[in-house]
């Protein structure tokens, strides 16, 4: 089987569509997306639909939840609360339902899929070191699991031997003794200093898991951020990546 993973599209329209067109040249089978489709950007209804009617599942981030008021906006900055307040004003009521609908972790025969990590994964902690990995490993039940939420693409790796390293490499081939956690970036607001969307394919034949980048108009994703009245850092950053 072979799957193209994406997280954090943000509502970035043209990123999300760009990553759609790259996969169509992949001999994707399926696709699968790993929150936060909402937030930031000016398009969540258009995001919406089109994970809707593309992903064959799609799990739950931390915006996606806040904007139907399954997650506090508390935990938000006040840049992030604005966006989210401001996209519960522009979605209707079957896109809502859509978000309420979605579950924290998905799994089957050839992997796991959470937003942020296994253990307490309706908190959205974010997997930044090793320590936090190690509790996931812990709770892993198939050798690899894909997470986004940093937005920064990377893989933890948990040896035979059950030592944790983390590497960001963006190509990994699978060892059967080996257990593998894979951040797959960002389509829609990456944060690694790169500004190309971010995507992954995963062929879990070949056991094999490639991290992509691709451009897209980053100049017209702004300029909507700035026009719809959302704050203006949140087009800016799209510019460096950050």
């Amino acid at each position: 089987m072979r799957y193209a993973i994406f997280s954090d599209i943000h509502s970035n329209l043209e990123a999300l569509n760009s990553v759609l067109e790259a996969c169509k040249r992949e001999s994707v089978d399926k696709y699968l997306c790993i929150g936060d489709v909402v937030g930031y950007a000016s398009n969540p209804a258009e995001c919406i639909d089109l994970i809707r009617n593309t992903a064959l599942v799609c799990v739950a981030g931390n915006h996606d939840w806040a904007v139907v008021n399954l997650f506090s906006t508390e935990y938000f900055n006040p840049t992030a609360r604005e966006a989210i307040f401001w996209t519960g004003r522009n979605i209707e009521e079957d896109r809502r339902y859509f978000m309420e609908s979605l579950e924290l972790v998905f799994k089957n025969e050839h992997l796991i899929m959470v937003h942020g990590s296994l253990n307490s994964p309706g908190e959205f902690n974010y997997m930044v070191d090793t320590y936090i990995a190690q509790e996931s490993f812990m709770l892993m039940e198939r050798n690899i699991c894909f997470i986004g939420h940093t937005h920064i693409p990377g893989v933890f790796i948990q040896d035979k031997n059950g030592k944790v390293s983390y590497r960001g490499d963006y190509d990994i081939d699978i060892k059967v003794f080996d257990k593998y956690i894979v951040n797959v970036g960002s389509v829609g607001q990456p944060r690694d200093n790169n500004p190309k969307a971010s995507y992954c394919i995963f062929d879990s034949d070949k056991k094999e898991v490639r991290i992509k980048r691709v451009a897209y108009d980053i100049e017209a994703a702004r300029n909507k951020i700035i026009k719809a009245g959302l704050p203006v850092s949140l087009g800016d950053r799209l510019l460096s990546g950050r």
